[in-house]
């Protein structure tokens, strides 16, 4: 048996240089895979960045340099849609519980909820409107504290850790106009006077009434708030208001709504009402009124006939009583009361503001029929509660279209109209309509 030699070979040049390759290569795919790992690493790492901190940072708007960030804004258009969401059944509830027809309403939300851009622009431009008001308001020295938020989150959850406040009855202020004997004599042969005030608005039922857009069977914008508990007689216990509270920031966590999102919006609302304080400050207490009666019928030729019997001096409450389709007055003398503007649709109100007195006015078309018109009296006089925080409203309102479409900030407001239509939130998993 030969043995083999333990000789070690004798390694050439060619087999050297052979490995020398061999190790250059195994180098170079090692390299080449630490780079292709890291570059990974690196696209899916921006993927998550741009996804949580980047593109949640970019911005929708800018308002006096103010940046409206997309995460912001994306939490509200969630709360938003969440309560239409809880209106929309709401209306369901009565349909199916009472019997009530709210097929109209119900459509209304329906064509809100799925309109992804209608829901994003309405809400941004709501912020842009909270970003001016709280703007114009630190500028004033008006703040809101913590302390504050919290005090109006606690009132919608009925609990009141110092008592629950007592309403302040706020009296009217009504005037009773007397009447000229000129224009007591429009009424002399009125079947059923009413010389006091009727009411500022006349009775809906066929009268000139504000238009359909106007009307209580509309829905008006919902703002975003949460859906909150029914109020009762007893205040929650603070174990109970903090149940119900954490319950809600519940619901809007899996929509993906932070507390500091939430709260913003009560937030907001106390800065409004405070600067709406300020602003609306020297609103008058007292407005032109107009007391005016008519007879409404449905075509040209007639009202046109009647006039012409009121022009040869017959009586205007017998004309009104029997050829009327104002049913609500049409016994009074076709006798509208007392209104102040806004009470009417436009055609009417021109006419019974502009109308001298006395005077029965050519045939005035509105979407009712053909209204031969009256004017009795215009004066300046007292307006209830109610119509005087709809005046303040109107002001305010009227201030903020001003200051945005007209004052600094129209030049100042920036829209980009292409980040927030690339970025509108999707329908919270697990919700449908």
């Amino acid at each position: 048996m030969t043995r083999q030699s333990s000789t070690p070979k004798i390694a050439t040049r060619k087999h050297i240089a052979r490995l020398e390759r061999e190790r250059r290569q195994v180098a170079v795919i090692r390299i080449i895979s630490i780079i292709a790992i890291t570059l990974v690493i690196i696209l899916v790492g921006y993927g998550i960045l741009d996804t949580t901190y980047l593109k949640l940072n970019q911005s929708v708007a800018e308002v006096n340099g103010e940046e409206i960030h997309v995460g912001y804004w994306q939490e509200r258009v969630q709360m938003y849609r969440l309560n239409l969401l809880n209106t929309l059944q709401q209306y369901q509830y009565y349909q199916q519980a009472f019997g009530m027809d709210t097929s109209q309403q119900q459509q209304e939300i329906t064509t809100q909820l799925q309109s992804d851009l209608f829901l994003g622009e309405t809400v941004l431009n709501q912020i842009i409107d909270e970003t001016l008001i709280r703007q114009e308001a630190q500028k004033r020295g008006i703040t809101v504290t913590d302390a504050e938020v919290d005090e109006r989150l606690q009132g919608l959850y009925n609990f009141y850790p110092d008592g629950t406040p007592t309403p302040t009855i706020t009296p009217t202020e009504f005037g009773t106009p007397t009447l000229s004997a000129e224009q007591e004599a429009f009424f002399k042969a009125t079947s059923t006077p009413t010389e006091s005030p009727v009411t500022t608005t006349p009775s809906p039922t066929n009268t000139p009434a504000p238009p359909a857009t106007a009307t209580s069977t509309q829905i008006a914008s919902p703002t975003p708030l949460p859906q909150l508990p029914t109020a009762t007689a007893t205040p929650y216990t603070l174990e109970g208001f903090e149940s119900q509270y954490a319950e809600t920031l519940d619901n809007y966590k899996n929509a993906k709504v932070k507390e500091e999102t939430f709260r913003s919006v009560y937030e907001n609302e106390i800065y409004r009402e405070k600067l709406m304080a300020e602003i609306t400050k020297d609103t008058p207490k007292t407005e032109e009124q107009v007391r005016a009666r008519h007879i409404l019928v449905k075509d040209v030729q007639l009202a046109t006939a009647i006039r012409g019997k009121l022009m040869n001096g017959e009586n205007f409450a017998e004309l009104a009583s029997q050829y009327s389709e104002d049913t609500s007055n049409a016994s009074k003398g076709g006798d509208l009361g007392w209104f102040g503007r806004g009470a009417m649709v436009s055609e009417f109100e021109q006419a019974a503001f502009s109308q001298p007195i006395g005077e029965i006015g050519e045939p005035v078309e509105t979407q009712f029929g053909y209204h031969i018109i009256q004017v009795i009296a215009r004066e300046q006089l007292p307006v209830s509660s109610s119509r005087y925080e709809q005046l303040k409203q109107e002001a305010f309102n009227s201030w903020l279209t001003t200051l945005r479409e007209e004052g600094t900030a129209a030049e100042t407001v920036k829209i980009f109209t292409e980040v927030w239509q690339a970025n509108v939130p999707a329908m919270p998993a697990g919700l449908a309509f």
